[in-house]
């Protein structure tokens, strides 16, 4: 579930905190820029593990803060696939089960990774599973705040660093006229974690242990 990264990276150091030790500093910078991001095609960064190397220090003209190359090691969250991990629902939708892992959010169940046969209750608004017994078929509802065993069978990176302005040609308003409103973006996980529990002994911890 967590990896050990190498990475390298060019550290800036403002001239206030000159008087610190520079791998103090290091570690403070670090860790500010990236630790609860997600680093494309990497990973969720936690923590700084280690430093491996502090290469030598520059100050540009123009900038009165040092530049130093540093190459360390990070802790990333970066489960690998078919690993298997337990949850939390957060919440279900049409699009599946929404799980939780308390410092991750963006996992999702689809519909057709689920436990079959499966439905959703709009009234309730969960999932359930329609499990089959000689005595007939009993609903196993999916309910928010149950922890639930899954298998990671993808991974979704998305960049969403930020794009220039549109180059599209933009007619003027005619005069007087209200401006249209601006298009609401919706905002996108940068990392998003594709599960699913359509093998026996994954699902709710609840079924198997009853």
């Amino acid at each position: 579930m967590f990896v050990l990264v190498e990475m390298i990276d060019t550290v800036r150091i403002p001239p206030w905190n000159f008087q610190r030790q520079l791998n103090e500093a290091v570690i403070e910078e670090l860790n500010k820029k990236l630790a609860n991001k997600v680093v494309y095609n990497v990973g969720l960064c936690i923590c700084l593990y280690d430093i491996i190397k502090l290469e030598d220090s520059y100050i540009f003209p123009g900038d009165g803060a040092s530049h130093t190359k540093v190459h360390f090691r990070y802790v990333v969250f970066h489960p690998f696939l078919d690993e298997i991990l337990v949850g939390k629902i957060k919440y279900c939708s049409q699009e599946g089960v929404h799980v939780s892992l308390g410092f991750f959010d963006d996992i999702i169940i689809p519909p057709e990774s689920l436990q079959q046969p499966a439905k959703f209750d709009e009234a309730e608004q969960v999932w359930l599973w329609e499990y089959e017994t000689d005595e007939g078929a009993h609903d196993l509802y999916m309910d928010q705040g149950e922890e639930i065993r899954f298998r990671v069978a993808d991974e979704l990176f998305l960049d969403t660093s930020p794009t220039g302005p549109s180059t599209a040609a933009e007619t003027p308003a005619a005069p007087g006229a209200v401006p249209a409103p601006e298009p609401e973006l919706k905002k996108e996980a940068p990392y998003t974690l594709i599960a699913a529990i359509s093998e026996p002994g994954l699902g709710l911890l609840s079924w198997w242990n009853n």
